[in-house]
């Protein structure tokens, strides 16, 4: 089970979309890890699976380097606050947490794909 979530984890990171979308849910739920084990299990995955899409969108022109530099390094910054959050967040709230903000997402994809049919032409 493990290595069919990895790999359909990777299609979505692969994608710019985020593995995390699927890897942490999948394994709090099917394999019954806790939740800052399996946001830390994602961040772990994340490496590999980053490099290897960044060397192809980088390959194929599609990063602007100096946007690229500035999310970078204030998203370094965001990094180490939202780290030291979590460690603090009882398990259940930061599931609720991570929960909530995966339904804003959601919903917010929703409203865009609606929005761009309506504007669509016939």
């Amino acid at each position: 089970m493990q290595i069919i979530i990895g790999f359909f984890s990777g299609i979505i990171s692969g994608m710019g979309i985020g593995g995390g979308a699927i890897l942490i849910p999948t394994l709090t739920l099917l394999e019954s890890v806790d939740q800052q084990t399996a946001q830390g299990i994602n961040l772990v995955y994340f490496l590999p699976t980053a490099i290897v899409s960044l060397i192809v969108h980088i390959k194929n022109k599609r990063v602007e380097t100096k946007t690229a530099l500035v999310l970078g390094i204030s998203g370094i910054f965001g990094a180490v606050g939202g780290s030291l959050l979590a460690v603090r967040l009882s398990g259940d709230l930061l599931g609720r947490l991570f929960g909530i903000f995966l339904l804003f997402i959601g919903g917010y994809e929703l409203y865009k794909g609606f929005r761009l049919r309506k504007n669509r032409p016939q």
